[in-house]
């Protein structure tokens, strides 16, 4: 596929993944519209990191999910709709339910909407392999049950379930994405790999949840790729497809890795405000990335040490931007 001069949406381009197709879009020569949340900042989130060559490229809309007339109007004249905006802060999600279903649901109808008014060639909706719940069998290929551990996860099945709808009742040319944990430059504190990161290089004491919890970690520019051929591939019109690294590591374990590739000696503590009302933790992700490899010929490349030292090396050189004391929800 020929992106050159091809007009493309994304939605949750100022978030961390986001940001990350939209260079990698404007490189490969699309048209790049963006639709950010609007706040009377002007702050574009992880856009504000883009080189200048990259941003001069872009079309910037201001607006909320929840506004259909909005959503409507930027989604016209786009050939191909990849739509990653949501709120994904799990321990949010506990806080605000509605605020995810509002967002996460209603929004995506609302742009599924515009996108058949508009008659759209592909949209890519962007799941998470949180969906699945803890694993009842591993690997987690795409035929595993889905569960609703948190009000997050249920958004996003009932997100899911809706962009599947639009596929069998009304035709539009939809794929679905399901990235497991995706991680590397630009990412926030709320995740994670970034909220170890800044703790071990600037206090040496890491407090964290549960350790024992295991996720499939895949550097961010793998998941970009899977975007990319997901939104090439006729074969995945109608599908769901895994983007996972298919090995796992456990958070006490990538905490002790961490620590060793930023050559800092750590003191984990636990802290009781980082867990999991106890049925909504989830306790183990691992891809069954085979069906990305035999539909769509992806598969990952950067292993997780490797992604872990392009992470580490962003973070301490912008360690200013984060607030490595606060516990971000």
């Amino acid at each position: 596929m020929n992106w050159k001069n091809k007009k493309v949406l994304v939605t949750g381009a100022g978030g961390f993944i986001g940001s990350h197709l939209v260079e990698e879009l404007v490189k490969m020569g699309a048209d790049v519209r963006c639709f950010i949340r609007y706040n009377s900042r002007g702050d574009w989130g992880q856009i504000e990191f883009l080189p200048e060559r990259i941003k001069d490229h872009l079309e910037i809309i201001m607006g909320d999910l929840k506004d259909s007339d909005a959503v409507r109007k930027t989604a016209k004249k786009c050939d191909t709709i990849f739509h990653l905006g949501a709120l994904i802060a799990i321990p949010y999600s506990y806080i605000h339910p509605l605020d995810f279903v509002q967002t996460n649901i209603t929004g995506t109808v609302n742009l599924l909407n515009a996108a058949l008014e508009n008659k759209v060639e592909k949209f890519i909706h962007t799941s998470t392999s949180e969906v699945y719940g803890t694993a009842q069998y591993v690997p987690i290929d795409e035929a595993h049950p889905l569960r609703g551990q948190s009000p997050y996860s249920a958004s996003k099945i009932g997100a899911d379930k809706m962009a599947e709808s639009y596929y069998r009742a009304f035709g539009l040319k939809v794929a679905v994405i399901r990235p497991f944990n995706a991680y590397g430059p630009r990412q926030s504190a709320r995740a994670i790999i970034p909220t170890i990161i800044t703790q071990a290089l600037t206090k040496g004491m890491i407090h964290l949840g549960s350790l024992s919890p295991k996720r499939d970690f895949t550097y961010v520019g793998d998941t970009v790729n899977g975007f990319i051929k997901i939104a090439e591939s006729e074969k995945s019109v109608g599908e769901v497809i895994n983007i996972g690294s298919g090995k796992e590591i456990s958070i006490g374990e990538l905490a002790d890795l961490i620590a060793k590739l930023s050559v800092r000696k750590i003191k984990v503590v636990f802290d009781d405000k980082r867990i999991r009302p106890p049925k909504s933790e989830v306790e183990r992700l691992l891809a069954d990335n085979n069906k990305a490899h035999d539909l769509i010929n992806w598969e990952p490349t950067v292993s997780l040490e490797e992604g872990l030292k392009k992470t580490i090396s962003w973070v301490r050189q912008n360690i200013k931007r984060y607030k490595c004391d606060l516990y971000n929800v």
